[in-house]
Formats: structure tokens, sequence, C-alpha cells
């Protein structure tokens, strides 16, 4: 099955969302856990909640990812930017353990002149903290396009975090085809180079999840930039070869692509067309 969905609002509750995925084609779908800049989250509504998992087992739609807000840095200079940053996850796994084996994605972060290596022993340090044994979410480290002081920009350094990981089974990698090619991984002209090379860095059995973004800006800009679909530096040939690869094609595929819900819509019809 082609799992194939877009990001929608969580402002109207779990229900609403899954309808909107539905309307605009889709499957599956991605949401902010809360305002993408950070705050307190919506308190749950459980009516909703029941309402949305009966919705979601009638229509088809398989696994969901909620993404953290962008404030949420694990690996801060600030001690109180990272205690901010793991409250903020603690409370969102807590809440997504209403929705069984929900995927849980998030930035790594901004080391922000500490350097990479204490930048990954705080996020490692954070995740000790509050992985469960008992959790069902799987969370995800993004891949990033390595701009500034970002960690992720390299495969070597989700693997570095992982290892440092003790509940790992807990632990896996959304791959963002905007990032990746920012970050100077070319997808369009050597993807099975690159898959083979996180299958050697990483492992693809920790990839659960592709963010499907074209590009502003050209291979290795660093610049994280996500231009709608054939209209960026990827192009649409590439973006076709992306979700009939044989070790990517069984994976959900969000789009984070700059649109609203109609934008999405076309963007799907489109990939379904793709899809072989």
């Amino acid at each position: 099955m082609f799992k194939i969905g877009g990001f929608v609002s969580a402002s109207k509750g779990y229900l609403h969302m899954g309808k909107d995925a539905v309307m605009i084609g889709g499957n599956t779908f991605q949401f902010f856990t809360r305002n993408p800049r950070g705050g307190k989250a919506k308190d749950l509504d459980m009516e909703d909640l029941r309402a949305y998992l009966e919705f979601a087992q009638a229509e088809g739609i398989g696994t969901i990812l909620a993404h953290a807000p962008y404030t949420l840095n694990l690996c801060s200079k600030d001690e109180s930017i990272r205690e901010f940053g793991k409250e903020m996850m603690k409370d969102d796994l807590a809440r997504l353990e209403n929705i069984p084996g929900t995927l849980y994605n998030f930035h790594p972060g901004s080391h922000v002149g500490q350097g990479v290596e204490v930048g990954i022993d705080y996020i490692a340090e954070a995740l000790n903290e509050l992985l469960r044994p008992e959790q069902t979410t799987t969370v995800l480290l993004e891949t990033m396009a390595g701009k500034g002081s970002e960690i992720g920009g390299r495969f070597e350094e989700l693997r570095a975090i992982i290892d440092k990981v003790k509940l790992q089974d807990k632990m896996g990698v959304c791959l963002d085809t905007c990032h990746i090619y920012d970050g100077g991984y070319d997808i369009v002209e050597h993807l099975d180079d690159v898959l083979d090379e996180f299958d050697r860095v990483i492992g693809l059995c920790r990839l659960k999840a592709v963010h499907l973004n074209d590009s502003m800006n050209p291979m290795g800009s660093h610049k994280d930039r996500h231009q709608k679909l054939g209209e960026g530096s990827l192009g649409l040939e590439a973006i076709g070869r992306i979700i009939n690869n044989d070790r990517l094609r069984d994976l959900p595929f969000l789009l984070e692509t700059p649109n609203e819900l109609d934008g999405y819509a076309r963007e799907i019809s489109m990939l379904k067309e793709l899809r072989k």
C-alpha cells in the first residue's frame, strides 16, 4: 500500500485531522503536537480520541507521525532550554500513548558552539531520561541540512546519538529529502548510493518515515528551504524514483511542502500517478 499524507492542523482535534487527511487523498498524516514555536499543548479530548480511532480504522489510516515543536532543543548551551525541551517531550510522549504505535519526530537541535560531541551527549542523555520500556511510540531523529551548529546533517551524527541510547528499540530515523539533499547527499543522481551509505552507517531497519519535499536550493547548500514537488532542485523525476525505490516504497511519505490542504491534495494526486 502507498502510504502518503500531508501536514494537517491539530487545532480542532484528532478526528478533524483524520477527516482532513482523507479529504486530501491521504491514508496517513503528520501534525504538530503543539504550537511549532512551543508552549502548552491543548488538553486531550478523550471522546475525540475515541472517535478518531474508530474513524481511522474504518478509513484505513495507518501509522501517523507527530512532530515536536521547533523550539525543542535538547542540546542547547542553556540548561533551562534543555529542561524546557525535556518537559515538552515528556508530555508529548505521555499523550501519544493514547494512540499506540505512533511515530514521534524531532529535530536533534543545535549545539550553539559547544561542539558536535557535546551536543550528541546532551541529546542521548535526555533520551535516556525520557524513554520508557513500556512505551509504544517510536522516537525518530530527523535528518537535517547541517546549517549552522545543527546536529544531524551527517548520518554519522545520528548513529552516534543512537549508539548512546539505552532503549535503542524505541529509536528510529525520519529521512527528509530536502534536508539531506541540502546537506550534500545526492539523492537525485545517486539515490541507491545514498541509501547504501545510510544502511552502512545507521541501518535501513531504523528508517521509519520519509519527509517528501523538494528543495529551493542546490545540493550541499545547507539552507533547509522546502519547495513544492517538481518546482525545486530535486525535480519530479527524482521524486518519482524515491517513492518507487524498493527500499523506501513501503514507508509512510509525509509532505512538508509550502502548501495548504488544497496544495497537498494536488501533490498527493500527482504522486499517486507517479507510483508504479
